[in-house]
């Protein structure tokens, strides 16, 4: 038996795969994000990320079989909690930090969810990535801060609101570009906790 027979079909992917040095692949990463941010995602090939990259479409599709597993892969890759940081010892503080956070950061997150668009609801793959890289870990920040919050005493346990504030906040920051034209800033953001988040909680 040969030595490539012996290591077997996958043993011979993950060669081709272990070829691409992490810098590399966040660089085909970021070049994909950005075009969809720029372009939307029916107008983003393959074969424009390659040359933008400068590297070969075979490159790509090597390893990634098409454009939504690439597109899914730079999306996991892209993960963080950007509210996961927060904890400034109050709920009302800590709201005041997050709007203060979103305001910095999601307008560019938020074009990557419109740029996706149908895309996302007709492939599922695409729909689970958006939801693990942008929105579990900023829903699961959220529901950190409430519950320290209960803890301390600020709400009570069982509020019937808890349930409802990280969507809220996720509303009023895809709903705003698309009523108004523009991106929720910090004194937008805080308007809205002050008039809808903090007296439904009954923070003071």
């Amino acid at each position: 038996m040969t030595s490539q027979a012996a290591d077997g079909p996958d043993t011979a992917v993950a060669s081709r795969r272990s070829k691409i040095t992490p810098e590399r692949e966040r660089e085909f990463f970021d070049a994909v994000l950005e075009q969809i941010r720029e372009c939307g995602y029916d107008s983003v090939t393959m074969e424009g990320v390659a040359a933008s990259t400068r590297c070969s479409k075979s490159t790509l599709y090597r390893q990634w079989k098409n454009k939504p597993q690439f597109v899914a892969a730079a999306l996991r890759a892209r993960r963080s909690a950007r509210f996961g940081g927060i904890d400034t010892g109050s709920l009302r503080g800590d709201l005041y930090e997050v709007a203060r956070q979103a305001s910095e950061g999601f307008a560019v997150e938020g074009r990557i969810y419109q740029a996706l668009g149908q895309a996302v609801v007709q492939d599922e793959e695409l729909r689970a990535a958006l939801r693990h890289a942008l929105v579990e870990p900023e829903i699961d920040a959220l529901k950190a801060m409430l519950d320290r919050g209960v803890s301390r005493g600020e709400v009570p346990a069982g509020h019937p609101a808890l349930e409802f504030v990280p969507a809220q906040i996720f509303g009023v920051l895809r709903a705003r570009p698309v009523l108004d034209g523009q991106d929720a800033d910090e004194t937008y953001i805080i308007r809205f906790m002050e008039a809808v988040v903090f007296p439904t909680l009954g923070l003071t």
